[in-house]
């Protein structure tokens, strides 16, 4: 039979939620299977319900299924919330020692976790080593898993020993049926968020330099990038605030330095001023904005799709940009590196949209090749002609300019935040201003080119099609499977390249399907304006959600026939 399996581990904050919910995906991924794992925590250090979803195919995932198969619950809360979302044949592990009051429902099976443990601190490790045993995953490897984790020789024994005990205790008291998961490696893995792969994407394209401040959810990238700044000679500052942090970002473009900076939504409120900067004075930047819930502080661990037309239009005036937004976690890394080079090809700030979701979730990807990353940095100045004729912001045919690094030609590198000459000087000459618009809209014409056709799924002629864009991807897939195997004629379109807008292909679809749904995390069917703007042509409906959780399959799937799907 199909392995699909989905686990949930729930507790407040303080009782290693994360911790034993990664462990698990991380075995699972090491015993050959795919994994798509989410979390969903509060605002908060201690307190609050926090729970982590892992699920675990044999086949590719790209989305959490709502119903769990097995339920760690570390408290009582997570009992009341969550067991009533236990599938057929499903079990909860809870410790009833410390819970008394769970009730009586047969489908709880009790393991004293703080008594195997001896200490409260590894009682998330019993509840591991007990939630695997329910489908006789090899413990050996468990030990193994245990111990790249736990570096510290006594902390992984006890952690070891603790999961031992754990599985023990249900391999011998537990009376009902187990799932027997065999061990299928085929080769390694790797289990990343979406922060990882760009931080890796981020690297294979040769970023040297990074200015942030810590928001939720872009702050893992910072952490990655610092961590690995002295091995690789990566320049990571922890900027005093989000202005700050944009304008070093825009000082290191203009230096020739590949550079980045990452924050969320009211993050990047407060770099717009920094956005127009890079515009104006044509500097290659790139900046990740990781979506969550708005407006202000808004839900700052929750996941949504608010800022698609803020980024269009941030900033005042007229100036080229280009927005991405990785499907996945695998598709993020690409992404990233496409990022930088069309930031240095065409000389402007590229701006990847992200979002809670897909900045935190886990899933298991294919080694990435990194052989094939093609650095591109545009036009750059070779000393040609004499260096005293430089100038910075010539106009050309494709609104590119030769691009020279201060301090290292003989050319001088002149620019400015109000409008210039060619050479770089403030000027109000009407002419003068004109033509430097028009060159930095020319960009678009070669940017245009770059765009490829978004991700399709399904049949090319379907009654229905579902689109979405960034992180969506995944669930919009599998509730294509879902109303496909209820024999509804469906089919998928996923964009991950915004702007400039894939106009013709979105066309094509809205042309050959009868009904169009936009589906997104967001409250105003943003996408589906998009479209409107650029095609003229309304969708039949939209698919929202925006309570600050993800969009899962079965939503999706039941939203649309709702619809009529």
């Amino acid at each position: 039979m199909p392995v699909d399996i989905n686990f949930l581990v729930g507790g407040e904050a303080g009782q290693g939620v994360q911790s034993a919910g990664f462990l698990l995906a991380k075995a699972m991924s090491r015993a050959g299977y795919h994994v798509f794992a989410d979390q969903d925590y509060e605002s908060r250090i201690r307190g609050g319900h926090n729970f982590f979803r892992a699920r675990i195919k044999d086949g590719r995932v790209g989305a959490v299924r709502e119903d769990v198969d097995i339920l760690v619950a570390l408290n009582k809360e997570t009992i009341d919330l969550h067991l009533p979302e236990l599938a057929a044949g499903g079990v909860a592990i809870y410790d009833g020692e410390t819970i008394a009051d769970a009730g009586a429902d047969k489908r709880l099976f009790s393991v004293p976790l703080e008594k195997l443990a001896g200490e409260r601190l590894m009682a998330n490790t019993v509840a591991l080593g007990a939630a695997l045993a329910l489908i006789d995953y090899d413990p050996a490897m468990l030990d193994i898993v245990l111990s790249g984790y736990f570096r510290e020789g006594k902390v992984a024994e006890g952690n070891i020993a603790a999961a031992r005990a754990g599985y023990e205790h249900v391999m011998k008291g537990y009376a009902g049926k187990r799932r027997a998961l065999k061990t299928v490696v085929t080769g390694r893995r790797m289990l990343l968020t979406g922060n990882d792969a760009i931080c890796l994407g981020a690297i294979a394209a040769g970023c040297k330099f990074m200015a942030a401040y810590p928001m939720t959810p872009a702050g893992s990238i910072m952490e990655y990038l610092a961590a690995k700044s002295g091995e690789l000679g990566i320049v990571m500052v922890h900027a005093e605030d989000e202005i700050a942090a944009v304008n070093m970002t825009i000082g290191a473009g203009y230096a020739g330095v590949r550079a980045m900076t990452a924050t969320s939504g009211s993050g990047f409120c407060l770099m717009v001023e920094g956005l127009g900067l890079a515009g104006i004075t044509e500097t290659p930047v790139v900046m990740i904005d990781a979506q969550r819930p708005g407006p202000a502080v808004g839900l700052p661990t929750r996941t949504e799709q608010g800022d698609l037309q803020f980024v269009l239009h941030a900033h005042h005036g007229d100036f080229p940009r280009a927005v991405l937004a990785p499907r996945n976690v695998e598709d993020a890394f690409g992404v990233t590196i496409r990022a930088f080079n069309w930031a240095e090809k065409y000389q402007l700030p590229v701006i990847i949209l992200t979002d809670h979701h897909l900045a935190t979730s886990y899933a298991t990807v294919e080694p990435f090749e990194i052989g094939g990353v093609n650095i591109e940095r545009g036009l750059i100045y070779r000393g040609e002609g004499a260096p005293e004729k430089y100038r910075r912001h010539e106009v050309t045919k494709s609104g590119v300019s030769p691009r020279a690094f201060p301090g290292l030609s003989r050319a001088l590198v002149v620019t400015d935040c109000d409008e210039h000459d060619e050479a770089g000087h403030l000027t109000e000459d009407a002419a003068t201003r004109t033509a430097q618009v028009q060159k930095r809209l020319r960009k678009m014409v070669g940017l245009k080119q770059e765009i490829s056709r978004p991700f399709t799924y399904g049949r090319k002629k379907a009654e229905t099609s579902l689109i979405g864009w960034g992180s969506t991807g995944g669930a919009i897939q599998e509730a294509v499977d879902i109303l496909r195997r209820e024999g509804r004629s469906v089919n998928m379109l996923q964009l991950n390249e915004l702007w400039p807008f894939p106009t013709a292909a979105v066309s094509d679809v809205l042309g050959v399907a009868t009904n169009t749904y936009v589906i997104e995390s967001n409250a105003t069917g943003q996408l589906a304006r998009l479209i409107k703007t650029e095609t003229g042509r309304d969708v039949s409906g939209k698919i929202l959600r925006f309570d600050g959780r993800p969009l899962t399959p079965a939503f999706i799937a039941e939203a649309a026939k709702k619809e009529g799907c």
